[in-house]
């Protein structure tokens, strides 16, 4: 009965040492835990920019069709190189691409939007800043585009 109790009371209680051991691996945890929710963020900074992106592309081609007669008869009037070359062919179509420059540029980083008009068919390309783009476990620094064909 001796020999019993000696046994049980030296196997009862953690040590010091597995104290430590189980504290090292659920900080490993809790910082691995950390690292995906870093990653996620990253990776959701990016589907947001190009949500953006997305609708402000089909904006624009909603305002011209909205005023399709001008886009039609005047290519010109829509055609846009740059946000900061808008060119002033129509009152309306200036109206049009002057708010979407604004809204590119208030909605995604380091941005430029570019409208091309041929023959019915609309090119607009949103760029931005995507430095929280991912590729494998690396994060790029680069540029995010978004390219929209369409006819009217």
């Amino acid at each position: 009965m001796q020999l019993t109790m000696n046994i049980m009371h030296k196997q009862s209680g953690f040590s010091m040492l597995e104290a430590l051991i189980t504290l090292l691996i659920v900080s490993l945890g809790l910082l691995g835990i950390a690292g995906i929710i870093a990653n996620s963020l990253k990776v959701n900074q990016g589907a947001q920019a190009r949500s953006q992106a997305s609708w402000l592309a089909n904006d624009i081609i909603d305002r011209m069709r909205a005023n399709r007669t001008t886009a039609e008869a005047t290519p010109a009037a829509y055609t846009l190189a740059g946000c900061d070359a808008i060119p002033a062919v129509n009152l309306v179509a200036t109206a049009d691409l002057t708010q979407w420059c604004a809204a590119v540029t208030a909605a995604l980083p380091a941005s430029t939007g570019s409208v091309a008009l041929a023959a019915n068919k609309v090119t607009v390309t949103v760029g931005w800043d995507d430095s929280s783009r991912l590729e494998g476990d690396a994060v790029v620094d680069g540029s995010g585009t978004f390219v929209v064909e369409t006819r009217l």
